[in-house]
């Protein structure tokens, strides 16, 4: 079995556990986590697909992947803290309503 191969059948794995994941839970935070998982996994493919064999791989999925890190960071981060204001019984707007008109 080759590296590329290992890595194909990794990132087809992790990638089926997090939809799976995904679509079994019902926690919102754990189901922006779980998508993360499987953004890891399509990764992994594409840096399997990226491997030529033989002399150096190609850059293009590599810069990909490089870039869909640093992207599913920032969307993981706004997603976080939108589930958190979308969680937060005690929202700041119902308390400014409940004690009146002041501001």
């Amino acid at each position: 079995m080759t590296s590329t191969l290992l890595f194909l059948g990794a990132g087809a794995a992790v990638f089926v556990v997090g939809v799976v994941a995904h679509l079994v839970v019902r926690d919102l935070i754990r189901r922006i986590v779980t998508l993360g998982v499987a953004s890891g996994g399509v990764m992994l493919v594409l840096l399997a697909i990226a491997d030529r064999g033989t002399g150096a791989p190609d850059p293009v999925p590599q810069a990909l992947v490089l870039t869909g890190i640093v992207v599913m960071a920032a969307i993981t981060g706004l997603a976080l803290a939108l589930a958190r204001r979308v969680e937060d019984p005690e929202n700041e707007t119902e308390i400014r309503t409940e004690t009146g008109a002041d501001a």
